[in-house]
């Protein structure tokens, strides 16, 4: 029996002005005029006999019926669009586009790189660090490293560790006028922060410290740069184990004291459906694995 379907060329004119709520911003993404974004979803309304948005003068916002419409076609066309990456191992078996945060790229896997390359030297990688959730199939990317808690939909997520935080610091400050020997001893020192889940004032709450002022201290929206400032005596960094792992190893950071929190958030490998029948993504996933298990600091993998 054949499949009832819309006018299939229409419908990424629909999904784009279902997800902006606009004709105008979804024709921009489209490359399309905003009659055209028009007369794609009038044919499918004429088609299926539904009304898909109310329009008013300046906006339009989608019917009960066409919210529903849209996730479920949004769903449709990232499946299509997994399935096509999936099928084109030519996309270039020679490049992987990996994406991920700069401070998990520059202190855990970039040091960790050339092991990846050795044993794959037809594969280069190129790292996407900017920050903003990457697009498989918008963004070109083959394969992300997220930190989050999981539930990532339409495409498969694969569990990589937990991760603990803990402040660290430079040997430096273990000594000198005020040595950190106990929690209270921080208020001698200033405190550096990044853009992070668990701050300050949790730690200092856990470890029944008062009297000191969470939010003072430098502040930075780069990983990368907290940690280094830390290095470099500037403060104490309530670090993340995956970020300040390789720096502990070599000697440029310890840890003041034992107590450490088990953040909210962790790490998964993900790429679209079906993406492992590509050999530069089955390589990358399996050296990724083997790494994590041999040497990830401070984290456990769930079994």
């Amino acid at each position: 029996m054949p499949r009832r379907l819309p006018p299939l060329t229409a419908l990424p004119a629909f999904d784009a002005a279902a997800r902006h709520l606009s004709f105008s911003r979804a024709a921009e993404e489209l490359n399309l005029t905003h009659g055209a974004v028009s007369r794609a979803i009038r044919n499918i309304e004429d088609r299926l006999g539904i009304q898909l948005f109310d329009r008013g003068t300046r906006s339009v916002r989608l019917t009960a019926v066409g919210a529903a419409y849209a996730v479920e076609v949004g769903k449709a066309l990232d499946q299509i669009a997994a399935a096509t990456i999936a099928a084109t191992p030519d996309r270039s078996t020679r490049i992987l586009n990996v994406s991920t945060s700069d401070g998990f790229a520059g202190r855990w896997l970039v040091p960790r790189l050339h092991r990846f390359h050795r044993a794959n030297a037809d594969i280069d990688v190129r790292l996407a660090t900017s920050g903003v959730l990457a697009d498989f199939v918008s963004d070109g990317i083959d394969v992300a490293i997220r930190y989050g808690k999981g539930g990532y939909t339409g495409v498969t997520a694969e569990f990589l560790a937990d991760e603990e935080v803990f402040p660290v610091c430079s040997p430096e400050l273990l000594q000198g006028e005020h040595p950190l020997r106990r929690p209270e001893d921080l208020r001698h020192h200033k405190l550096i922060h990044d853009a992070f889940r668990i701050d300050w004032a949790t730690w200092l709450q856990q470890a029944g410290v008062d009297g000191i002022d969470p939010k003072r201290g430098v502040r930075f929206d780069s990983a990368t740069f907290a940690v280094e400032a830390a290095v470099h005596g500037e403060g104490v960094l309530l670090g993340r184990s995956a970020l300040v792992s390789a720096d502990l190893a070599a000697g440029r950071l310890v840890r003041p004291f034992d107590l450490a929190l088990k953040s909210a958030a962790s790490y998964y490998l993900v790429y679209p459906d079906g993406a492992l029948r590509q050999k530069k993504i089955k390589a990358f996933r399996d050296w990724l694995f083997a790494e994590v298990a041999a040497d990830w600091v401070g984290m456990s993998r769930r079994d």
